[in-house]
């Protein structure tokens, strides 16, 4: 990756800070995203090549301007060959007690954010013969659990969209990567919506026993550099893909009374 242009968004915290680090390591040159420009900036003082580090912040529920984001990360290095959508935020809350908006920003957020933001750079990477789209999704991606309905929603919103942009691309060099993450020891659950909009700020005791941020990120950075299509992380909960898929109802009735949290 020495000398390749990465744009990480959701880069001031967790699985997107630990990836920071990682391909800075590697001798990237990197764009940085998130809201906190403050954060971000922390970030890039961590980082082993702080030259090759530019912070571009933006907010991704703020959909009608990430174009012109884009067209402003392409014009700091002239190319970006890999984006990694890594922001995002999460939900702790019932699908009743949950008003509209809330759910609107969850998958402004999440999904839209993404999208918006991939279909942007796409076309540079075309001109350029390639690159790569790596969306960070959640095992909730692939089955959804309680308290976090839009969540579940806007995860499994990106496998559908982007499954079907791989199969439109393949022959145009670009190749997609979605990485489902279970319980990594992140903030992610601190900020997570509750109900009424705000975070809920706690820990869930699953995250905080979960994978550290730093070998998920490990993790990732090989599933990118194989193109892998899909790869799921974690510890035990990543058992549940299967069981969605070979044990549908058996795993259907576990759920309703699993501890989620």
């Amino acid at each position: 990756m020495k000398d390749k242009v990465i744009w990480i968004t959701g880069a001031s915290s967790g699985i997107g800070e630990a990836l920071v680090y990682a391909y800075s390591e590697l001798g990237a040159k990197l764009i940085i995203s998130s809201r906190n420009r403050d954060e971000l900036f922390r970030v890039k003082g961590g980082c082993k090549n702080k030259i090759h580090v530019h912070v571009l912040s933006l907010d991704l529920e703020n959909t009608t301007g990430l174009a012109d984001k884009a067209e402003e990360a392409i014009r700091i290095f002239g190319k970006i060959d890999l984006l990694i959508n890594s922001g995002g935020i999460s939900q702790r809350g019932l699908a009743l007690e949950t008003d509209l908006a809330i759910e609107q920003r969850l998958m402004n957020v999440n999904f839209w954010g993404t999208v918006v933001l991939s279909k942007a750079v796409l076309p540079t990477m075309i001109a350029n013969g390639g690159g790569q789209i790596v969306c960070v999704s959640s095992l909730v991606g692939k089955f959804g659990t309680k308290l976090r309905s839009a969540y579940a929603a806007s995860k499994h919103a990106l496998h559908g969209y982007f499954d079907s942009l791989r199969s439109e691309l393949f022959d145009q060099g670009i190749h997609i990567t979605i990485v489902c993450p279970g319980f990594i020891k992140t903030k992610v659950t601190l900020n997570a919506l509750t109900s009424t909009g705000t975070p809920q700020g706690t820990m869930d005791s699953a995250q905080e026993n979960g994978m550290s941020a730093d070998q998920c990120a490990s993790l990732i950075v090989n599933a990118i550099r194989l193109r892998k299509e899909e790869v799921y992380i974690g510890g035990k909960e990543v058992k549940g893909v299967w069981l969605k898929r070979f044990f549908p109802l058996r795993f259907s009735k576990y759920l309703r009374t699993a501890k989620v949290t």
